[in-house]
Formats: structure tokens, C-alpha cells, sequence
């Protein structure tokens, strides 16, 4: 198992930065699918005859676990490289399909929370952040555009996902349609599913461990001159450690900036459907039915995914601080308006919620290339991964602050425009104290600034 080492990934001469993206992508293309799981979501509710609470948990302790294992090997992937943090990965995520396949099976519920929830939220964290650094390393000269393109991947795993889970869920049973929204799937087929999923996302990701490769020490982009760096404002030439970065006012304002980014956009995430459809229940109904709800949140997933990489590769240009404004800033706008005139067309609608879920995919894609910005290179992926407890802590907030609203006006199926409103204002103030946290950035303090080499050089020359 030695190639997995990371002295076994350095790229020869000559080798091109351009096929490290397809290799990031073949990872975040297959952990993408956790966003997918809304899919099953009513089969194991009937399979286990529970609640939509008792299966969201899954979803909940997954993303948790993104966090907690990004935070917590952070530091490992930085020290054991890409590839065998990619493997590793894999073999995390596989396994969690399937143990959460055996606990269909023999109907333990507990199992599936510990399958797809803690081992699978493992391998979720950890191939989220492993190609991250990497990337950045081949791309100094533009940063943004490399985290988007892996990024992008992440979003769009649910548009390759959704309809193989349901393709798969008709073939192993053949009484469920997938055509109907009101068809579920029996427990068995689910099963079936992940174990099929656990498969054939472990070999998907191989591809990227056996392409992924690390530039030599020396390397950069050609024409590239890393002064240029300088010239920019909030881009540092110096470098932070993951030790010293949690210890920086500047890494806690990102962490309120990324956790309020997240919150409002799970906010029209988790509800995207039953949203549409409670907005025109009258006056538009009879043009927003459960399959036209469905075809919006593949539209949403779509916007999600192209914001990963439009607003992204934009931030190289205008600047990461920038970006964030409008992120943040213009979102304010457009939840207000969703909130307060939203419900007078359905193209009205489509398209602010479109550009929100835009913003929220921009946001994760352009964190990495933010931090690189303020702390260097070093160690950006052990950075990144302890950020990403924004997410978790979001992924629990955002879920709580629109269902709490929502359960205190009325129950499912009995709602309307208005009943969304306290929530969706709600969501503004969230938003509003990000745009102000992002304004507060400034360049990192020289004095968290890990030392210099060049002294030693010129000692050693001396002698």
C-alpha cells in the first residue's frame, strides 16, 4: 500500500495540472449524493414505520460528522496526502452504504444512523476536504476557479444520484414508479440500493486516488510570477498553521460568515418543494404539482452546483472579500423579496430562490481560496476542515429555524405564503450579521506567521 504515500504522488515533469480536477470531481461527484437522500427518505419511513424526523436524523449526523472528521483529521490529510486521504475516504463512505444496507435489512435503524450517519459522515469529511489543498497548490494563480471546478462536484452529486437511486429502486422492485410521487419503494429495495451504491461509488473513487498527484516543491504555473501575489489586497505570501489559524480573529469572522451563508441557504433547501407548492396552493395550484415541485428542485440543484463554479472563478477576479459581500449582501435583498412578494408568480419565485441556492454553492466553493488567501498554503486544508464545523452547526440551525416557524403556524399540506414569512425575515437578520462579519476581515497578523526559512539558507551557505 505504499503508492497510497504521499512521496509515491509527486508529479513528474511535465505532467498537467488539468488532470487533477477530473480527480477531485470522481470524489466529490460520489459523496455529493448525501444531498440526494430526500430520494428514500419516505421508503425508510415506511420501512421502519417512523417519523420524517426519525430518518432526517440520518441526513443531520452526517453532515455533523462532515465536520467533526474534517476538524478533527484535518491535520492528518494535510501530513498523509491526497491519495491515501482519498482512499480513505472511499472506504469510509462505502462502508457506511454498507452497514446502512444491513440495517435495512434486518430493519435496525440504529445501524443506518451509524452506517450512513457516523462512518459514512466520516468519509463525507474527509474526501470533502482531501482534494482541496491540493488543488490550491496547483492553481495559485487561480484559486477560485480550482475549488470551484471540485466544488461544483459536491452540488451536482444529487443530479447524477436522484434519478439512478430511482432507476435502481424500480429495477430491484418493481412495483414502485418512479414517475409517481406518491409510489415508495419497499425497505428491501432500498437496501439494495446502498449496497449497489456502496460499490459502485468505491470504484468511482479509486479513479480519483489513482490519478490524483501533488506538484513538485518547486513547481509553478508557467508565465506565473508569484509576486503578483503581493498586489492584491487580504493575499498573503506568508503562511498560517491550522494551530495558530483557530487562535486568529480572522479565521472566527469566516466561521460566522460560512455558518450564516449555510443556515439561509438550507433554509430554502430543506423545503424547496413543499415551499413551491404551499406558496400558490391557490390562484397558480394547478401549475405547481408534485411533479413540477420535483423538476424545481432539480433546477435548484442545478443552480447550486453552477454558483460552486460561476462565483467562484468570479472571486479571482473581483476578490474573495468582495464576493462574500454579494453573497451576502444581495441575499438580504432576495430573502426579503421572497418573503414579501414571492408569492405573486411562480417565475418570480423560481428565480430568486435559483440565485439564493446560487449563493449558498458559491459559498462553499469560495471558502477554501478565501482561507488560502488569508493563511497561505501551508496547511489550508487542515484550515478549511476545521471551518467546515460552521456547516455542521448550520445543518442543524437551519432545519430548526425554518420547522420551528413553520410547525408553529400550522401543519404540512395546510400552509401558505404568509406562514413562511417569519421564517424566510428570519433568515435575513441571519444573513445580516454575516455581511457584517465579512466586512470585519482584515490580513491575518505577522505575528501568527509561521517562521521563515530563508534565514537557515543563509546560514547553511554561509558555512
Amino acid at each position: 500500500m505504499s503508492f497510497l504515500d504521499r512521496q509515491h504522488t509527486i508529479a513528474p515533469p511535465g505532467y498537467s495540472r488539468w488532470l487533477i480536477p477530473p480527480a477531485a470531481l470522481a470524489i466529490h461527484l460520489c459523496i455529493g449524493q448525501a444531498y440526494a437522500t430526500s430520494v428514500y427518505k419516505n421508503a425508510l419511513v415506511a420501512h421502519f414505520d417512523t417519523t420524517l424526523t426519525a430518518i432526517g436524523i440520518v441526513f443531520s449526523i452526517a453532515i455533523v460528522m462532515l465536520g467533526v472528521s474534517a476538524a478533527v483529521l484535518g491535520t492528518w490529510v494535510e501530513k498523509a496526502g491526497p491519495r491515501k486521504a482519498m482512499f480513505t475516504s472511499a472506504c469510509f463512505w462505502a462502508s457506511g452504504f454498507l452497514i446502512g444496507a444491513l440495517g435495512i435489512s434486518t430493519s435496525q435503524l440504529w445501524l443506518v444512523y451509524l452506517g450512513y450517519g457516523v462512518v459514512g459522515g466520516i468519509g463525507l469529511g474527509i474526501g470533502y476536504i482531501s482534494p482541496v489543498s491540493t488543488l490550491i497548490k496547483w492553481f495559485p494563480d487561480r484559486p477560485g476557479l480550482a475549488t470551484g471546478m471540485a466544488i461544483m462536484g459536491f452540488g451536482g452529486g444529487a443530479l447524477v444520484a436522484s434519478p439512478l437511486s430511482r432507476q435502481l429502486m424500480a429495477l430491484y422492485d418493481p412495483a414502485y414508479d418512479p414517475s409517481d410521487s406518491t409510489s415508495v419503494a419497499s425497505g428491501s429495495a432500498v437496501a439494495l440500493l446502498f449496497l449497489t451504491l456502496g460499490i459502485v461509488y468505491f470504484l468511482v473513487m479509486m479513479l480519483g486516488v489513482f490519478n490524483v498527484r501533488t506538484p513538485a516543491p518547486d513547481w509553478k504555473p508557467a508565465g506565473w510570477d508569484p509576486g503578483s501575489v503581493r498586489a492584491k489586497p487580504l493575499v498573503t505570501t506568508a503562511h498560517v498553521s491550522a494551530r495558530n489559524a483557530i487562535r486568529t480573529r480572522q479565521f472566527w469572522l469566516l466561521w460566522i460568515v460560512l455558518f450564516c451563508n449555510v443556515t439561509a441557504g438550507i433554509g430554502i433547501l430543506e423545503q424547496a418543494s413543499p415551499m413551491i407548492q404551499d406558496f400558490f396552493r391557490t390562484g397558480e395550484s394547478s401549475l405547481v404539482t408534485a411533479t413540477t415541485a420535483a423538476g424545481f428542485v432539480a433546477l435548484l440543484s442545478l443552480f447550486n452546483m453552477a454558483g460552486r463554479f460561476v462565483w467562484s472563478s468570479t472571486s479571482d477576479y473581483i476578490g474573495r472579500k468582495p464576493i462574500y459581500m454579494v453573497y451576502l449582501g444581495v441575499g438580504v435583498v432576495l430573502y426579503a423579496l421572497l418573503a414579501l412578494v414571492g408569492a405573486a408568480s411562480t417565475l418570480l419565485f423560481v428565480a430568486l430562490a435559483a440565485v439564493i441556492l446560487s449563493f449558498y454553492g458559491g459559498g462553499f466553493a469560495t471558502i477554501p481560496a478565501y482561507l488560502r488567501d488569508l493563511f497561505g498554503t501551508f496547511q489550508v486544508g487542515a484550515i478549511h476542515g476545521r471551518l467546515l464545523t460552521a456547516w455542521s452547526a448550520a445543518g442543524i440551525a437551519g432545519p430548526l429555524i425554518i420547522n420551528g416557524f413553520l410547525d408553529a403556524r400550522g401543519r404540512p399540506g395546510q400552509l401558505e405564503a404568509v406562514d413562511y414569512q417569519p421564517a424566510l425575515l428570519t433568515m435575513v437578520g441571519v444573513l445580516a450579521i454575516g455581511f457584517i462579519a465579512n466586512l470585519l476581515v482584515r490580513p491575518v497578523h505577522a505575528r501568527f506567521h509561521e517562521p521563515s526559512p530563508e534565514p537557515a539558507v543563509s546560514q547553511e551557505v554561509a558555512r
